[in-house]
């Protein structure tokens, strides 16, 4: 178990789910690992209470298995989940830039599609740079942002799940890699350009590179 930052004494629940969610999506919680609420309490230093329940809502999550009598685990992903997870995200990526681009359904907040390209090019930087961890928290945040367009929230905490799913199984593949400087996708910045335009054509071409890119990726990885 990594070293733990103090929890300030707000929000001990959504504190302490952040930071094991974290944990978890940069491989420093490794698919498999057992803990307990008691273990996690000391290491934070906080009561049981707040911890039992952020681990309950990371179970809800599909992140951590909970285990009766040994407390919870770290879900383990297939290489077919992954595979399974891809085909999801795609179905649900389409639904969206079809609502967003094609249908124009609503119009866009220019201080959302900002923010989005602002969170494209800090992606894309620490993925040209191999930095995991910072690529890790701004993908999410990109396509948190991106998903966010469709003024759905089921449809924003839905691809969530999935994308954690994702970067879960992906992370210790990544890892074992003596550099991953240019191996992840890069694209963000390109798709935030199409999606500025609009470019309903581009934004297909490119979210169907991504989605190809992510399984031949992983497959070859898996493979070695």
């Amino acid at each position: 178990m990594p070293d733990a930052t103090p929890v300030r004494r707000s929000s001990l629940r959504q504190q302490i789910a952040d930071a094991l969610r974290d944990e978890v999506l940069t491989g420093r919680l490794q698919a498999g690992r057992h803990f307990t609420v008691k273990e996690i309490a000391e290491l934070y230093g906080v009561s049981a209470t707040p911890v039992r329940e952020a681990l309950v809502d990371l179970a809800a999550q599909g992140l951590l298995d909970l285990e009766q009598h040994r407390g919870f685990q770290v879900r383990r992903f297939s290489h077919d989940d992954f595979r399974s997870m891809v085909e999801a995200r795609t179905l649900l990526t389409d639904g969206i830039f079809q609502r967003t681009l094609v249908e124009g359904v609503r119009e866009q907040d220019p201080a959302a599609l900002a923010s989005v390209r602002r969170r494209a090019e800090a992606a894309a930087r620490a993925a040209v740079a191999g930095e995991l961890d910072i690529l890790i928290g701004h993908d999410m945040r990109f396509w948190r942002e991106v998903t966010a367009l469709c003024g759905n929230a089921h449809v924003v905490e839905f691809m969530d799940r999935i994308r954690a799913h994702t970067w879960v199984y992906s992370v210790p593949l990544l890892r074992r890699q003596p550099s991953v400087a240019g191996l992840c996708w890069s694209g963000h910045v390109e798709l935030a350009m199409a999606m500025d335009e609009p470019d309903p054509h581009t934004v297909r071409r490119i979210i169907g590179e991504y989605h190809a890119h992510s399984l031949a990726l992983m497959d070859k990885l898996a493979r070695s």
